[in-house]
């Protein structure tokens, strides 16, 4: 049984290093912290099902006396988007061991004598240049080698956004309006958020079903993007493909789909459940549907979402729920390859509440990730100073 999978363990001589980490929450993403590595054990980490917005994955080693342009500094990353663990320890010889990978919360894995199992890739990079060569090398190696597709190198598109002038009440005509004002005014690109499926008139229905609300589109999400192309705007779409709410078709014909305890009432939150991602059949659901959507409708951009935190996490799938966290990741990477790394041309942007799941795995299949639902541009200089230690700018929505 294997209940740890650290990814990369490495000891290093001490040279009064402070420990560099990347913290907050909802709106107050990716604030930069420095703490002094005092003996014993330093542990930066999520336990949420997601890398998370309280602790980024990615943090940096520097040297006593190092500045952004001077000194030696590490910079330790994981390729992965579930729950982790960066560990620095300083031990009683005045070394610095240095571990991340899979956390162990609820982590147990059984592993036969002929099998194998593949922890995430870790990424680490040294510099002498400072904080500065630390982050010009780790955006050098994401730019060239994580993000994938043809808007790798591509400037990205002004966009406009129908949720903060709409949320859920619109009509087709007020988009097109939106839309005409915003192209005088050099917006490339017109996405259109939340509530254009089901019986979605508010966050407690509708999530899981893929059908356009007739009501606000009666002439579908197709006669919008194409009145869009004529206007000279691309179309982008919201989708939450990995949640459901109760009041739901796919809910009331596939409450087995859901994540939750059998004979237990499930938490809620943001009025919805999580898609058992462990069950292939639910993969298989998310990936037929939302690329029927795609190919159908012209979509250019896509902007993928997940606002809730998992909880009572227990899959039919799976004997032992002690890899439940790992195997639903494995799934939901297996749906967003199937359904982007063969549409090479949309531009994908991962969102979770914000910032709340911004790491090199989404990287790999999103090129960019809304920083945060923070758009105060005072606010957002300590977020997006802090996502740049780590990240390009080019990967921030």
């Amino acid at each position: 049984w294997m209940k740890r999978a650290y990814s990369m363990s490495m000891d290093i001589p001490s040279r009064g290093y402070q420990l560099h980490t990347f913290d907050g929450g909802w709106i107050k993403e990716t604030h930069h912290h420095v703490s002094t590595i005092s003996p014993g054990i330093h542990l930066n980490c999520s336990t949420t099902g997601g890398s998370s917005n309280r602790h980024n994955p990615g943090f940096l080693l520097s040297e006593a006396g190092a500045s952004e342009e001077q000194g030696w500094v590490y910079g330790v990353n994981l390729i992965y988007s579930g729950n982790h663990a960066g560990v620095v320890e300083r031990t009683a010889e005045d070394l610095l061991r240095v571990q991340i990978g899979i956390h162990d919360h609820c982590f147990e894995w059984e592993l036969l004598s002929d099998e194998q199992f593949e922890t995430p890739e870790a990424v680490m990079t040294f510099s002498t240049d400072g904080l500065n060569g630390a982050s010009q090398q780790f955006h050098h190696f994401i730019q060239n080698h994580i993000i994938r597709g043809n808007w790798r190198t591509k400037e990205r598109p002004v966009k406009v956004n129908s949720w903060e002038g709409f949320f859920f009440d619109f009509t087709q005509h007020q988009l097109l309006q939106l839309a005409k004002q915003a192209k005088e005014l050099g917006v490339e690109l017109f996405v259109l958020d939340d509530g254009w499926f089901g019986k979605r008139n508010d966050d407690k229905a509708g999530l899981g079903d893929y059908q356009v609300n007739q009501k606000k589109l009666p002439h579908g999400l197709e006669h919008l993007s194409n009145q869009l192309n004529q206007m000279g705007m691309k179309f982008g779409l919201w989708f939450e493909p990995e949640m459901v709410n109760e009041d739901s078709d796919l809910y009331r014909n596939h409450p087995e789909y859901a994540v939750r305890i059998p004979g237990k009432e499930p938490t809620l939150g943001r009025n919805q459940l999580v898609l058992d991602l462990c069950q292939t059949e639910v993969q298989d659901y998310i990936i037929r549907e939302v690329s029927a959507i795609l190919d159908h409708c012209k979509v250019s951009y896509v902007k993928w979402d997940m606002n809730r935190h998992m909880s009572e996490c227990f899959s039919t799938a799976i004997s032992n729920q002690g890899e439940f966290y790992h195997r639903y990741m494995m799934g939901f990477y297996r749906v967003l390859g199937e359904i982007f790394w063969n549409r090479p041309d949309v531009l994908l942007e991962s969102c979770s509440s914000g910032g709340n799941r911004f790491d090199l795995g989404m990287l790999c299949f999103s090129q960019q990730i809304w920083a945060s639902d923070d758009t105060d541009p005072i606010e957002r200089l300590k977020i997006q100073q802090g996502l740049s230690y780590l990240y390009p700018q080019s990967t921030f929505g």
